[in-house]
């Protein structure tokens, strides 16, 4: 399922689905699930996970600045502290949405 239309309300990001669904994330929930290789970590070949150090979230890890639109299946969120290199897929946002 695809968005219709993505965009930030308050605190939140709304989605509007094409099957007329609605989803709202808390945008501090969708900051601590960023599914990028620093954040959630990478295993290589031999189980071993390699991510960045635990770092502490500001107030503007939560701030979104804008959304990039990535092909025809994700987003791009691009945070007030500079941090952009999550891609949330959109099956990826549904199940946020639904926690």
């Amino acid at each position: 399922m695809r968005p219709n239309d993505i965009q930030q309300i308050g605190s939140e990001l709304a989605i509007k689905w094409t099957d007329g669904g609605e989803s709202f994330i808390p945008l501090e929930h969708l900051r601590r699930a960023c599914p990028c290789a620093g954040c959630k970590g990478e295993t290589d070949i031999m189980g071993n996970l390699y991510k960045n150090p635990e770092q502490k979230l500001t107030a503007a890890a939560f701030q979104l600045v804008r959304i990039i639109s990535v092909g025809g299946y994700a987003i791009q969120p691009v945070w007030a502290d500079g941090h952009n290199t999550g891609i949330y897929s959109f099956d990826y946002l549904q199940r946020l949405a639904a926690k």
